[in-house]
């Protein structure tokens, strides 16, 4: 493909469901979850090599850290932090500034875990592919391993194209399910939205019309762009609720890869060995188990026994302390409105 590709790594979010290790001035993406030494951030950024140009969109707080994870990356500062949407429009307006040329862009969350890094690269180069070809929003959808409640699925429809240039139609989106829908999907063949996307700048704009995030991508499309008057012009919204779901012209790459979203605790039991009673242990912690088992402990340095538990997470970073059964990590999320709420996370 001779179009230039350009990869925008999103980490301007905090990670509320990783609190305590996550906290307003400390996000997840700079965080290493027991993977090595290097951050999430980091490792993402390694995963780029398909493309020719690596941007990290994060907000003004983050910005001056991010050359420590991503040194070769140029840094897009969001105007103000409103969620996926208005930060996506905007680094793919910036995209076509970073290149030479009319660019294919690809959006990569920076908190999965993906172990075959060659596999990864090779079907973002598809997809990006399939974009610049079909004129199409191309989602890239996982095969599920489990029916998992905490993501989003594609339903997909007709096949297209042939070799390295095939993808299925995007039939439709479906929000995070109950249990019994999630088990339903899987069933039918549906994929999980990992929430890694491929466009033209020309195909993003084409789709924004008549959505939430038209009033921002007019600002960024005049002919004297005020990024601050674009992003003030719209509320808060998700990429996938904004566009996505309504897109008329949307395809479907699906994953040649392993993945895993490291947004919770409980995601950890999923990717790092455990010892030989299930208990998976991180960070700088010193553990004493004694019968306990398929226990997830993480910790900055304290000292943590476990007497007698199973299937709970247990967290200790600076003076904060979380204990949640891993059946219940989405909810921490919950906790952490509470301490918005008092200024306090």
């Amino acid at each position: 493909m001779t179009r230039p590709v350009v990869a925008v790594v999103l980490a301007g979010g905090t990670g509320t469901r990783l609190y305590p290790a996550s906290r307003s001035d400390r996000p997840k993406q700079f965080l290493s979850l027991g993977e090595g030494d290097e951050s999430l951030l980091s490792r993402t950024v390694e995963r780029t090599g398909f493309a020719d140009t690596t941007l990290v969109a994060t907000r003004s707080a983050f910005a001056d850290e991010i050359p420590e994870h991503a040194p070769d990356a140029e840094v897009v500062v969001e105007p103000a932090g409103k969620d996926t949407g208005p930060a996506i429009v905007y680094a793919t307006h910036r995209a076509r500034e970073a290149v030479d040329g009319d660019p294919v862009v690809v959006v990569l969350p920076a908190d999965h875990h993906v172990p075959d890094g060659d596999a990864f690269e090779r079907t973002m180069a598809r997809g990006a592919r399939v974009a610049a070809e079909s004129g199409r929003l191309v989602a890239f959808g996982v095969e599920p391993t489990r029916p998992a409640t905490g993501y989003g699925y594609i339903e997909a429809g007709t096949a297209r194209g042939v070799g390295d240039g095939a993808y299925r139609e995007l039939a439709a989106f479906h929000e995070k399910p109950d249990a019994e829908a999630a088990a339903d999907y899987v069933d039918a063949g549906y994929y999980w939205n990992a929430g890694i996307f491929a466009w033209t700048p020309k195909a993003l704009v084409r789709e924004t019309r008549e959505t939430p995030l038209e009033p921002l991508v007019a600002e960024l499309e005049s002919a004297d762009p005020d990024p601050d008057a674009g992003f003030d012009a719209v509320d808060p919204v998700s990429i996938d609720y904004a566009v996505m779901e309504r897109a008329e012209r949307a395809a479907v790459v699906p994953a040649d890869f392993a993945w895993d979203d490291l947004g919770a605790w409980d995601a950890l039991d999923r990717v790092l060995d455990a010892d030989a009673e299930g208990n998976v242990v991180t960070g700088a912690s010193d553990v004493l188990s004694v019968d306990a088992a398929d226990n997830v402990v993480a910790s900055d340095g304290a000292h943590v026994s476990l007497v007698g538990v199973e299937d709970l997470c247990v967290v200790a970073y600076d003076d904060r302390v979380l204990v949640v059964p891993k059946a219940e990590a989405q909810r921490v999320r919950d906790v952490v409105g509470r301490l918005k709420a008092s200024d306090d996370f």
